[in-house]
């Protein structure tokens, strides 16, 4: 005669629909509480009032901006579009900026991602002497501030003729070089979580390195490219230090957030222009991050859950 088998606690809680006395148990109903989704929502509603403030600010008129606080627009309605008019077709001619900068992220982005994918995919599965010292030593690249860089690199520049002449080289670059360590090491390192199994197969079946690396890895890490991509984008795209030290105030080549840094002025004279100027900058990031917005998640949760 057999014994009755007996459920434990955590068996009968979920047996009865009680979430298991666990940590996980007890931090997944804390975060799903109404408490912590009322937190979420004060928080979000707290970061979300300075960029409403911010567009108001853009939308007001120049005198009522430098008067009266952009709270007062509930009991002052008062819009206007001039001051993005002024910003895209009058003297401060934002829309030139805006091109450069276009032209500035895409090849900053296109580059680094495929150099980093190529050599991520030759230290994850090519043999050859040295790989494991010459990754360390791509990962230790890292650490090192670019701001040490940019001088070396702006001379070297000078020396063989880059600098000047509304080239963008420099800028291309600059960026590619210190996207590179990280892209690296983190493509690495989901080359390197592709099974085994799938690329001995391809050899087997006489795939060499180029075919492996074009029909199986690339789809593979896709979000991963993805999601480095966008980060990559926000970089550059929001960079400054770099561009004016290469470039310096040359309109031809000088990204938007060179021209909102002088809308500033030395007394802040500009506020209203650079309200505007702050939501122009903002549209291609915007519109970039929501249109690979699943990609980008997907690269963000790619290796964290096994099976």
């Amino acid at each position: 005669m057999s014994g009755a088998v007996i459920p434990t606690p955590a068996v009968q809680e979920e047996l009865a629909g009680v979430e298991p006395a666990t940590i996980s148990g007890r931090a997944r109903k804390r975060l799903t509480s109404r408490w912590a989704s009322l937190a979420a929502l004060v928080i979000a509603v707290l970061w979300t009032i300075p960029t409403f403030g911010l567009l108001l600010t853009s939308f007001r008129p120049e005198q009522s901006l430098k008067t009266t606080g952009w709270w007062t627009w509930f009991t002052n309605p008062e819009l206007t579009l001039a001051n993005y008019d002024e910003v895209l077709y009058g003297g401060t001619a934002l829309s030139t900026y805006f091109v450069n900068s276009i032209v500035i992220t895409i090849p900053s982005v296109i580059i680094p991602v495929t150099i980093a994918c190529l050599a991520a995919y030759a230290f994850a599965w090519m043999r050859f002497p040295y790989r494991d010292t010459l990754f360390v030593a791509v990962f230790a690249l890292q650490i090192v501030p670019l701001q040490i860089a940019l001088i070396p690199l702006l001379k070297m520049y000078v020396d063989t003729g880059l600098h000047g002449g509304g080239s963008f080289w420099p800028l291309w670059i600059s960026h590619t070089i210190f996207a590179l360590p990280l892209a690296i090491f983190l493509l690495h390192n989901f080359f390197k979580e592709v099974p085994s199994e799938l690329v001995e197969a391809a050899r087997v079946d006489g795939a060499g390195h180029v075919t492996i690396f074009l029909r199986i890895m690339l789809p593979l890490v896709t979000p991963a490219i993805a999601a480095f991509g966008i980060f990559q984008f926000l970089w550059v795209w929001n960079d400054l230090l770099v561009a004016v030290t290469m470039v310096g105030g040359t309109r031809d080549v000088a990204p938007l957030t060179a021209r909102i840094a002088e809308l500033s002025g030395s007394q802040g004279t500009e506020w209203h222009l650079l309200a505007a100027g702050a939501f122009v900058s903002m549209v291609i990031p915007v519109i970039v991050f929501l249109s690979l917005q699943r990609y980008f998640v997907r690269g963000l949760l790619a290796g964290s859950v096994k099976g």
